[in-house]
């Protein structure tokens, strides 16, 4: 096969050229090609949107995972630092002159 380029570049200015857009097919169905331009462009801002929601929430969904992580660990450093022997222990530490009483609590009416 061979190409004969003269019919290609004259393809070519023809396209490239704009007088394509004048022949009676594109005249005709203008309006159509018009919504279908439009439509791609709204699908394409629209499929961006989403991808950047996503992202977002994929960001916010790691940032709960580690706020839990860190909650937990807070929680049970706390929970380690409230038991009664290691309140003790620090009080003993501090030299401190209090003293656990064994009597009962009493109510006064």
């Amino acid at each position: 096969m061979k190409f004969k380029f003269d019919n290609i570049r004259k393809s070519f200015v023809h396209v490239f050229g704009g007088s394509v857009l004048t022949e009676n097919f594109f005249l005709r169905n203008m309006r159509f090609i018009l919504a279908l331009v439009i439509i791609m462009i709204l699908f394409i801002s629209h499929r961006y949107t989403m991808l950047q929601g996503m992202s977002d929430i994929e960001r916010l969904q790691q940032q709960l995972k580690d706020v839990k992580y860190e909650s937990l660990t807070i929680s049970s450093s706390l929970t380690e630092a409230s038991r009664q022997s290691e309140i003790e222990r620090r009080v003993e530490e501090a030299g401190l002159d209090l003293v656990i009483t064994n009597e009962p609590v009493y109510y006064i009416d």
